[in-house]
């Protein structure tokens, strides 16, 4: 069995964003890149199910331009097979993510594609569903566990009513929640190793993919600013003020 795990790169999670002066996007020249923090725990649930040999081969595939590669060993040296990077310069969205990773799978035929439920820099929560659709195949999305018996996986979903918990026929699609492992650290031997593992690159161009691309950013902003606070005597005045707001 083989495990394709979609693997974005993105601004990190601890770092405060700045808009362009000129509102086209945000600044990311000197700021720090990482790993999508759902997509960590996307490879780390791999790494687990081919530690139980349930698996062989975990292959961790990302799209981006060419200076992502770094990106990838980072994956290679958490304990990916091989990597895959689709290089483009272009900003991806999601159906267009999702027929690149088609792509991939027509390539590499994996079981099971682990994908990160949504990523940290638009939280779009659409690649997992759409490439399912896509392929043809069940999808679990939300997982917070994930159990793989011979062709089939048990998976537990977080939902708004609570757990609910489906059986999937693979090959199969599943997106993770933050609560269903905790990424393992990385340690200096690994980071070694994994620069004599695989990476292949493939030419975004060479695809042949069309572009689902529709939507465009015409401008970003920061959020407003919070005001000062305001301290009232007693209830009376709080609404007073709330009325004069129009918030009442």
């Amino acid at each position: 069995m083989k495990i394709l795990v979609g693997y974005k790169r993105v601004v990190d999670f601890n770092v405060r964003i700045q808009v362009k002066p000129d509102g086209s996007g945000v600044v990311t020249d000197g700021v720090k890149l990482s790993a999508n923090p759902f997509d960590d725990i996307a490879l780390e649930e791999a790494l687990r199910l081919r530690e139980k040999g349930i698996t062989t081969e975990v292959v961790v595939a990302t799209i981006g331009p060419a200076d992502c590669q770094a990106h990838l060993r980072n994956g290679l040296a958490m304990g990916a097979n091989r990597a895959i990077h689709v290089v483009t310069s272009d900003a991806i969205q999601p159906l267009t993510a999702a027929r690149t990773l088609l792509k991939l799978i027509e390539k590499e035929q994996p079981q099971i594609v682990i994908l990160g439920k949504q990523a940290i820099d638009d939280d779009c929560n659409q690649t997992g569903q759409m490439l399912a659709a896509l392929w043809n195949r069940p999808q679990a999305t939300f997982a917070s566990r994930v159990e793989v018996t011979g062709n089939a996986a048990r998976v537990t979903r977080e939902v708004d009513a609570g757990l609910e918990t489906i059986e999937v026929d693979l090959p199969a699609v599943i997106t993770t929640d933050l609560r269903l492992n905790e990424p393992r650290f990385i340690k200096l031997p690994d980071i070694m190793k994994a620069k004599s593992k695989p990476l292949e690159t493939i030419e975004f161009a060479s695809l042949g993919i069309a572009s689902g691309d529709h939507l465009k950013a015409t401008s970003y902003a920061p959020p407003p600013k919070r005001s000062r606070g305001v301290m009232v005597k007693d209830a009376a005045e709080l609404v007073a003020a709330l009325k004069t707001k129009g918030l009442l």
